[in-house]
């Protein structure tokens, strides 16, 4: 059997959201290697290192020229190359509009149906249009939440058996000890004082960081409280950055904008709280990143966060800046309650792992090539 794979999103630089499902995805898949399952792996430049190297089994096929490449490039190669896949997997919204062979394709979640005026004109029309054709013509759509998977069938009225919910993972690289060493350093660095609390994130109106902001400044201000916010700046990011001025804490606010892994499990591992008042998010990863480094976390009733957080988090209603103002200041202050949520978060978890979601994936991939 050949499991052919779109893995574009797994060949960048910085991998957050949809690039770090691919990498590990991939990863696993080449970890677990199932007997007579070779996979093809469809890129437009050549794997970067960090890419598991090629061995019997597992082959690139780097296709140039990139312009239109998922709408004439793949295409054209998976009429004319052979052996031809068996089922082809785009782990992305994206498939090939004409393809010989099944496809499957991952949604992260629909936002862009839910709040349109945050994007781009050009992604809005290419989000809804590629994904549109993509769902409705794949045998399988993979979704990273049960949340995700309603909207999916809503938005797109398809079947519901035809939408298979595969949890994201946590990297079990991560340590549950805390990273006493280097903290230093990240103060010297970035201004940050020893309490704080934490938000990870893009930059981007859903995330609701504005709000936050507005929140943060309603919390009483003791020890030297700040608010260290960790995410690149997304779009429409300009009222973020101006709220700290806006409602007076710009002294408490501290944006780092993209930091190394390394330095982010630091962070984890010494705030205070994780906060995630996001008003929609496809599954909220950062709310299970947090737990693993004993960090307790604050997130929104709304969407998938209640999946990722279990009973192990603190739930805030994201537009309610009061609610989420007084659960800040009660998690920061409550000794007894943290305890008790790095407690649950550590067995909440336990739930989830990229090897799990990957011996799910396979096993649909296997099902639809079956089916060919």
């Amino acid at each position: 059997m050949v499991i052919g794979i779109d893995a574009n999103e797994a060949n960048v630089a910085k991998k957050v959201g949809i690039s770090e499902y691919a990498y590990q995805l991939l990863l696993q898949f080449y970890r677990l290697q199932p007997a007579g399952i070779t996979f093809h792996i469809y890129l437009k430049e050549l794997p970067r290192e960090e890419l598991p190297t090629e061995r019997k089994g597992w082959k690139y096929r780097v296709l140039t020229p990139k312009k239109l490449w998922t709408q004439w490039r793949l295409p054209l190669d998976l009429y004319t190359h052979f052996p031809r896949p068996d089922v082809f997997f785009s782990m992305t919204h994206y498939a090939p509009r004409l393809s010989p062979v099944p496809t499957v394709v991952a949604i992260m979640d629909v936002a862009y149906h839910h709040f349109p005026e945050a994007f781009a004109k050009k992604d809005l029309y290419q989000l809804q249009n590629w994904t549109k054709y993509s769902v409705e013509k794949a045998r399988r759509v993979f979704a990273i939440s049960q949340s995700t998977k309603n909207d999916i069938i809503k938005t797109y009225a398809i079947p519901e058996e035809k939408v298979i919910v595969t949890h994201l993972g946590i990297k079990r690289t991560v340590s549950l000890t805390p990273h006493v060493y280097g903290m230093n350093e990240l103060k010297a660095k970035y201004g940050i004082s020893d309490n704080f609390v934490l938000f990870v994130g893009t930059l981007q109106p859903r995330k609701n960081i504005a709000r936050l902001i507005e929140a943060f400044a309603k919390v009483p201000k003791k020890d030297d409280l700040q608010l260290v916010i960790v995410g690149k700046k997304g779009w429409l990011y300009e009222d973020i950055l101006a709220a700290p001025q806006k409602y007076g804490v710009e002294k408490e606010v501290k944006f780092l904008h993209f930091v190394p892994d390394d330095e982010l499990n630091i962070l984890y591992a010494h705030a205070r709280c994780y906060v995630l008042p996001s008003l929609y998010e496809g599954f909220g990863l950062p709310v299970l990143e947090a737990m693993s480094h004993n960090c307790p976390v604050i997130t929104s009733n709304v969407s998938s966060m209640p999946e990722a957080g279990g009973d192990a988090a603190l739930y805030v209603d994201p537009k309610d800046v009061d609610d989420i103002a007084k659960k800040i200041e009660k998690l920061v202050t409550d000794n007894a309650l943290r305890k008790t949520l790095i407690e649950k978060g550590r067995e909440q978890i336990k739930k989830f792992s990229w090897e799990k979601t990957a011996r799910q994936t396979l096993f649909v991939l296997e099902e639809v090539a079956g089916q060919k």
